[in-house]
């Protein structure tokens, strides 16, 4: 088939939904031999009770000890909370918001209010209070289920919601709408299996169950609608592109940490360790705060997913301590590198075996330690999604035998479209089931990523125009993202449609590939934005490389160990950023010239090179409003509130 024709000849309305109790016809000619049927939320948790019942499903740390759910146990609590949510009054299509950190009562809330007729709809914790309030308003709300009395305080009585639920700490403030977990649980009791049965029966696998709200760069975030189709068939495919194993040959463990509000988490925490009975443990609330590595090493996961900014932050505290090290070790580490990176590479462009000895050698002395070390020791399989991984990381991991392989997708496809198995540095092969194809391609190849199967979304929630400029009359779902694909159909992800910049010259330029660049050639720099939309010549924003306050997320002033021995190798005693930015360290201002320059020698233009720079006195953080909960940039809000430096590269 042309890659350039339509798959099916059906006007995008008779496809796609934008209504919470609307039904969204199935791609049917995926159903063939061996496919997935489609099935509910409820359906396919009976699968897993009935073929891993006995196997442990859930694992949460309470007094310094691991308490154990199995997947009859864990059904169970479910059926319980969903009976509770339909005594609660929860209607059919209103939504069931979870705001809070990971835990065993966020994934039984999110399929008990599916099994009960209700939407799942996870809020981020950074949210503000308006941001609670206009999800909980946009999904109509009946529940609420809040982590602790923090969260709770964002919130206050709204037309829809008739409940709260509070599963961690005490409530501090009792009112008759407010219950604790144990209360929750137990209100339902008197509701018959009956009732809860007649509303399952109910369901349909082409319904919306859930609802992902997009983190957005502008504006209110969209609902996207997902059906039970879409989460039952993209798990299933997934864990059978991913390779993962079932029990009894092996059980696969994950721990939970990213957020759940975000599509991947809850495909790599929820949907797929239930399809295949994995186990899900729970890291601690504080675990980007420092505690994630004390879980990983205690857990030993056999995979694990990290967003960039995790990997980055590995890759940093990694180099910190190397840098501390003897010089033996010193020396011995560079050389394992060399000797990872190099076989790796090899591996990746075909060679399967006759590895070195020196490979062998160091993975003995160093690559099994460092897994060790990080609790990573059992891990057959890491993963990167939500944005772009830098090639510098890459091959820093790559080096110490750890080959992270990136997943591409979106909310609007369920998470994963394509998926990377360790062939080489790009997105990897599109799914089976799934389809390709790159819209008005330019000369190069290059063109918008669009996608086609039925991990493809219903629709946004009330946003019957949204939904129309995402699909287009013949069912392909736009991405957004430029892309080009080779001749043995890898996917390579060149930059972003709306992140384009067309300087007055009418150039069209990337941002990212020169951003990576920056951060590759001066590898004390944390952030770089490419500014220069309209204008005469590019200009770009850096952080540097500082201390996070373990509690608030807060950039601080002083700099990463790696940042203060690149500073003292350049004869420089600065130790903050307040100490370099303003031109004040004039010897690190001269080395990132020196980076600069090395930036603008590989640009195939004038146009694409970086014309001015500016340090900014603090580095970029979800907290300061700079990125979103994924840590992806949120280029329009910064080029906002930093407008005044921006307009003074022109003046």
């Amino acid at each position: 088939r042309d890659q350039e024709r339509p798959a099916e000849k059906t006007k995008s309305l008779n496809l796609w939904t934008v209504n919470r109790d609307g039904e969204v016809r199935l791609r049917m000619e995926n159903i063939g031999s061996g496919s997935e049927r489609p099935m509910t939320i409820h359906k396919y948790m009976l699968d897993a009770v009935s073929k891993y019942g006995n196997y442990m499903a859930l694992g949460t740390k309470k007094d310094n000890k691991w308490q154990m759910t199995t997947y009859k146990e864990y059904y169970e609590l479910c059926r319980k909370a969903a009976k509770s949510f339909i005594k609660l009054g929860l209607e059919r299509f209103h939504g069931v918001g979870i705001l809070g950190f990971n835990a065993a009562e966020w994934l039984i809330s999110a399929v008990a209010a599916i099994f009960a007729g209700g939407l799942a709809v996870g809020i981020y914790t950074t949210n503000s209070a308006e941001a609670c309030l206009y999800v909980l308003n946009h999904c109509e709300a009946n529940v609420l289920v809040v982590e602790n009395n923090f969260q709770l305080q964002k919130i206050f009585q709204l037309p829809h919601l008739k409940a709260i639920i509070q599963y961690r700490g005490h409530v501090l403030e009792k009112q008759p709408y407010i219950y604790t977990w144990d209360e929750f649980l137990a209100i339902g009791q008197c509701v018959v299996d009956g009732a809860l049965e007649e509303i399952i029966s109910c369901q349909k696998p082409n319904q919306c169950c859930t609802l992902i709200y997009t983190s957005g760069t502008t504006g209110n975030p969209k609902g996207v609608m997902l059906s039970h189709d879409n989460i039952t068939w993209s798990s299933s495919t997934a864990t059978g592109s991913l390779l993962l194993k079932s029990p009894p040959d092996q059980q696969e463990i994950v721990v939970s940490y990213l957020p759940l509000s975000h599509i991947a988490a809850q495909m790599m925490d929820l949907w797929l360790p239930m399809k295949i009975g994995g186990i899900t443990y729970f890291a601690q609330p504080d675990a980007l705060k420092g505690t994630l590595p004390i879980t990983l090493r205690e857990v030993r996961p056999t995979a694990f997913l990290g967003v960039p900014r995790v990997w980055e932050k590995m890759q940093e505290r990694m180099k910190a301590v190397g840098a501390s090290a003897p010089l033996l070790k010193k020396k011995v580490a560079q050389w394992a590198k060399s000797v990872g990176l190099t076989t790796n590479i090899k591996r990746m462009n075909g060679m399967r075996a006759n590895y070195p000895t020196s490979y062998y050698l160091a993975k003995w002395m160093v690559y099994s330690k460092v897994r060790v070390a990080l609790g990573l020791d059992r891990c057959v399989q890491y993963f990167s999604g939500a944005a772009p991984l830098t090639k510098d990381t890459l091959e820093f991991f790559l080096s110490l035998d750890i080959p992270v392989c990136e997943l591409y997708g979106m909310s609007e496809s369920t998470g994963p479209h394509t998926i990377n198995q360790r062939n080489s540095f790009n997105c990897g092969k599109v799914m089976s089931g799934c389809k390709n194809m790159l819209h008005k391609k330019d000369s190069d190849g290059v063109g918008e990523v669009c996608f086609w199967g039925r991990h493809v979304f219903m629709g946004y929630l009330d946003m019957e125009e949204k939904t129309m400029e995402a699909i287009d009359e013949w069912g392909w779902l736009h991405s957004g993202d430029l892309g080009k694909l080779d001749a043995l159909g890898f996917l390579y992800i060149t930059g972003r449609i709306k992140e384009l910049i067309i300087t007055a010259g009418g150039e069209n330029i990337a941002p990212v590939p020169i951003e990576d660049l920056v951060k590759e050639k001066i590898p004390i720099i944390s952030y770089a934005m490419v500014v220069g939309d309209k204008a005469k010549f590019l200009s770009m924003l850096l952080t540097l490389k500082c201390q996070i306050n373990l509690d608030t997320g807060e950039p601080e002033d002083e700099l990463t160990p790696e940042v203060i021995d690149f500073c003292r190798k350049l004869g420089s005693s600065a130790k903050k950023v307040s100490d370099i930015v303003g031109g004040r360290d004039q010897l690190v201002y001269a080395a990132i010239d020196k980076g600069i320059a090395a930036v603008n020698k590989e640009a195939i233009s004038n146009a694409q090179k970086i014309q001015k720079w500016m340090l900014l006195k603090k580095d970029f953080s979800i907290f300061g409003g700079e990125l979103g909960p994924t840590t992806k940039l949120k280029r329009p809000m910064v080029s906002k509130m930093y407008e005044r430096e921006i307009r003074s590269f022109y003046q």
